[in-house]
Formats: structure tokens, C-alpha cells, sequence
């Protein structure tokens, strides 16, 4: 029964890969979007207020956790459309694994964050960013970003299951932007007014960054943040996670 699924996944898999050969556009501008807002904060707004020593050290550890925040409408959409067009019941009345569609399309989800994450990587080193953190930090904060990643992933392929429709992804998809811009991505807690340095610090994409910047070895980082901020990511997959997976198999029901 594993051989089977992970075929049947393998295959959906696939197939998503599939769809961005005929969309390369939309393929292009998710990779591309994060590398804007990159560089706009990095060189339009600099600075950063109540950061201290370089910027740009602070700032890439955010907008890589940033970026693995972002981004789910792609999968949200997708999900929404194949159960309006039927697709999903289709292959919910073939021999194949359950929940495979959903493991196929989370695989390649996962696989364009990780070239995300590349890119960004690539853009910060040619502005002038530095890792200091070692090889063994350098391949934590990957660890760490991926696994924040797929923690967003499962809230985002839950929330397309309840909305249903596709032009019912981008109200759903605002929701993301509050988690996003209410972190310390850009700023420190510390520059925010007494109440919103609190709701900030409380936000787990902002466990995800400032345990980033510790393991990158930039400013803004603080040892102990690694296991509360891989403990947020695995608490949002224990609750996301079941419920997309109940929410798939009543659809039929």
C-alpha cells in the first residue's frame, strides 16, 4: 500500500509540474515577486529603523521567511479549480491512494519554495549579504525555512478546501498578508509602538526570522528561538494538516 501511494503521489506530482510547463509566466512572477520586495526594502526604504550594523543581514532573513509565507495562492487556486472542474472527483472514483492530489500538489509546491528560496539566496549574495553562520547554521535556516513553508502550505490547501471557489482564493489569500507584514521581517519589535511590538513578537513567522538570522549569525538573532520557532511550524501542521485531510475525504460525502 506505500509502493501504491507514493506512486499515485509521484504521479500527481508530476502532473502539477506538468501545468507549469504550459504556465511558465505564473511560475515566474512567484519567483520573481519576493526578489522585487527585496530589493525595494533593501535599497528604497534601507536603514531600517532599530537595526543595527547592516541592514541587508537583518533584512534577507526576514524576506526569506517572508517568502515562504507568501505565495499560496498559486496552490489555493489550483486546488479550487480542479474541485470545480471535477478533476478531483474524477480521481477520487480511480484506484489510487487517498489524498494523493493533495500530497502531489504540496511536492510541488515545496519544490518551486525551494527554488525561491534559491533565487533569493542568489539575489542577496550579488547585493552583498553574507552568511556568517557556518555551513551547519547555512542548512539549519534552510531546514527551518522549508519546514515553516510547508506548515503555510497545509493552512493554505485547508483554507482552498472551505472556500471552494477559486475567486474566493484572493479574500482568503489577504489573510496572509497581516502574518506577513505584522512580523519583524522588516523591523525590529523593539522600533514598534509597546502593543504592536507584543502582537509582532507573538507571530510565528517572526520565531521563523529572528531563529533564521541566529543560525545565519546576522543582527536581530537570538539563540533559543530555533526550537520555539520549529515547534510553531509543527503545532500549525498538527492542526492544519488533519483538517485538509477530513475536509478532502467528506467531499464526496
Amino acid at each position: 500500500m506505500t509502493s501504491y501511494a507514493l506512486t499515485d503521489s509521484w504521479t500527481m506530482t508530476r502532473r502539477e509540474l506538468a501545468h507549469w510547463a504550459r504556465q511558465p509566466a505564473q511560475v515566474a512572477v512567484g519567483l520573481v515577486f519576493p526578489v522585487m520586495l527585496l530589493l525595494m526594502f533593501g535599497y528604497l526604504i534601507g536603514g531600517g529603523r532599530g537595526v543595527g550594523g547592516d541592514y541587508l543581514d537583518y533584512l534577507v532573513p526576514g524576506m526569506l521567511a517572508l517568502t515562504m509565507a507568501f505565495g499560496l495562492e498559486g496552490t489555493m487556486l489550483a486546488v479550487t479549480a480542479d474541485l470545480n472542474k471535477g478533476v478531483i472527483d474524477r480521481f477520487r472514483s480511480m484506484p489510487m491512494a487517498d489524498g494523493s492530489v493533495l500530497v502531489g500538489r504540496s511536492a510541488a509546491d515545496m519544490l518551486q519554495s525551494a527554488l525561491a528560496l534559491l533565487l533569493m539566496i542568489g539575489v542577496a549574495l550579488a547585493l552583498g549579504w553574507r552568511a556568517h553562520g557556518g555551513a551547519a547554521g547555512f542548512v539549519g535556516a534552510i531546514g527551518l525555512l522549508l519546514l515553516f513553508r510547508f506548515a503555510m502550505l497545509w493552512i493554505g490547501i485547508h483554507l482552498a478546501l472551505v472556500a471552494g471557489k477559486p475567486e474566493m482564493v484572493q479574500a482568503v489569500q489577504i489573510l496572509v498578508w497581516p502574518v506577513g507584514f505584522l512580523s519583524n521581517a522588516f523591523a525590529t519589535p523593539e522600533s514598534m509602538p509597546g502593543w504592536l511590538g507584543t502582537v509582532v513578537e507573538w507571530n510565528p513567522m517572526s520565531h521563523t526570522a529572528t531563529a533564521v538570522r541566529d543560525l545565519f549569525g546576522g543582527p536581530g538573532g537570538e539563540a533559543g528561538h530555533v526550537w520555539p520557532a520549529v515547534g510553531w511550524s509543527l503545532a500549525l501542521l498538527a492542526v492544519f494538516f488533519p483538517l485538509a485531510v477530513r475536509k478532502f475525504a467528506g467531499l464526496s460525502k
